[in-house]
Formats: C-alpha cells, sequence, structure tokens
C-alpha cells in the first residue's frame, strides 16, 4: 500500500507564508509525480502545482509567482512553499502522486488534505 501524509496547514494572517509537505510512503518503486491541489468551501477542487521527478514544474496562474513546489526525491515528499497568502487562498489543500508501486503498477493517489485558513 501506499499512503500520503500532508501537513504544514493551518491559520494564518493575510500576507504571511506557510510550507505545506506531503510525505509518500509504502511500496513506492518509483514517482511520477506529486502535485497539490485545493478546494476552496462551495468550489470545484482547484489545481496548484506539480513537479515531476526530473524537476520540471507546472504551477497555476492563479498562484504563480507566489506559490513554488519542490521535491525531494529521496524522501519521497513534495513541498509547497506559499507565500503572500491571501483569504483567497483558504481552502484544504490535498497532494496527489502518480507513482510506479513495487508491483511496477502506476496509480494515482491522494492525501487527506490539509486546511489551509487565511484571515484578512
Amino acid at each position: 500500500q501506499v499512503q500520503l501524509m500532508e501537513s504544514g496547514g493551518g491559520l494564518v494572517q493575510a500576507g504571511d507564508s506557510l510550507r505545506l509537505s506531503c510525505a509518500a510512503s509504502g511500496r513506492i518503486f518509483s514517482i511520477n509525480t506529486m502535485g497539490w491541489y485545493r478546494q476552496a468551501p462551495g468550489k470545484q477542487r482547484e489545481f496548484c502545482a506539480f513537479i515531476t521527478s526530473g524537476g520540471s514544474t507546472n504551477i497555476a496562474d492563479s498562484v504563480k509567482g507566489r506559490f513554488t513546489i519542490s521535491l525531494d526525491n529521496a524522501k519521497n515528499t513534495v513541498y509547497l512553499q506559499m507565500n503572500s497568502l491571501q483569504p483567497e487562498d483558504t481552502a484544504v489543500y490535498s497532494c496527489n502522486a502518480v507513482l510506479v508501486t513495487s508491483n511496477y503498477i502506476t496509480r494515482d493517489y491522494w492525501g487527506q488534505g490539509t486546511r489551509v485558513t487565511v484571515s484578512s
């Protein structure tokens, strides 16, 4: 089995920064991509960013310039550095991983989510 464990959410004020972490563990052969999505109250889930194992990134326009994504391949951990947070960034942030399991099956996995609340 594979698990994704997120951490780093919380309550902050507008203009503050947070760093989210997501560690993948279990029967992993290799990771293709890891990324972050968010879902604000009453809205659909929205893509934020992803990164490949080779370090290529894709950042959503809505957070470009404020959010950066990085991957520690040795730890199977992806980070989302969020700067200049605004109230509209308030959401549950979920980690996604597309990886190859130890029995060579490619699947995507989701974490439980971590809540980020930004007060004005």
